[in-house]
C-alpha cells in the first residue's frame, strides 16, 4: 500500500471497525468510537506506517479493490498472523478478490515462519464466515452474550 493509500485507508478502517462494534455486536457508538481509536493508535502511534503491521493493497488488472492487513499477534493457543481486516470494496465483491488476499496471507504467514492464521469475525457476517469455512478455517472459541431486557 502506497502512503497516499495509507492516509485514506486508516481513518476509514478506525470508522469501519467502530461501526462494526455498534451494528454487530451492540456497543454503544461513543464507546466503538474510543476503542477504535485507542486500538488504531496502539497499533499505528501517531497515525504513521508502523514495522509490525502488513498492509496491502488489493488490485486486480492494475486497479485498487481493497485492502488487507496483518500483523503477527499472539493468541490464547499460539503465534499466528493475525488477519485484522481484509475489505474489497462493494462494487468489486463476489470475483475471488477476497479469497485471492487470504491466500495470500497464508504465503505470508509460511514465509514468516508462523504456522497458522487467526481471524475475528462478528457473528451476523455470514459472507465472510461462509468464506473462511470454505477455506478450512474452523472456530477454536466462540464468544457469546444475550442481552436480557430492563
Amino acid at each position: 500500500m502506497t502512503d497516499e493509500e495509507f492516509v485514506t485507508w486508516l481513518p476509514r478502517v478506525r470508522t469501519a471497525y467502530a461501526d462494526d462494534m455498534v451494528q454487530n455486536a451492540g456497543a454503544d457508538p461513543e464507546k466503538a468510537r474510543g476503542k477504535a481509536e485507542a486500538d488504531m493508535e496502539r497499533m499505528f502511534p501517531g497515525g504513521a506506517r508502523s514495522a509490525d503491521q502488513l498492509v496491502y493493497a488489493i488490485e486486480a488488472d492494475g486497479e485498487y479493490v481493497g485492502e488487507l492487513w496483518l500483523a503477527p499477534q499472539d493468541t490464547p493457543f499460539r503465534r499466528v498472523l493475525w488477519i485484522y481486516d481484509v475489505h474489497v470494496d462493494e462494487a468489486h465483491r463476489g470475483q475471488g478478490h477476497a479469497r485471492a488476499a487470504m491466500s495470500f496471507a497464508e504465503e505470508e504467514a509460511r514465509r514468516i515462519g508462523l504456522p497458522g492464521i487467526g481471524l475475528n469475525v462478528f457473528g451476523g457476517n455470514e459472507p465472510a464466515r461462509g468464506l473462511y469455512r470454505s477455506l478450512g478455517y474452523v472456530e477454536e472459541a466462540v464468544y457469546m452474550t444475550k442481552l436480557v431486557p430492563s
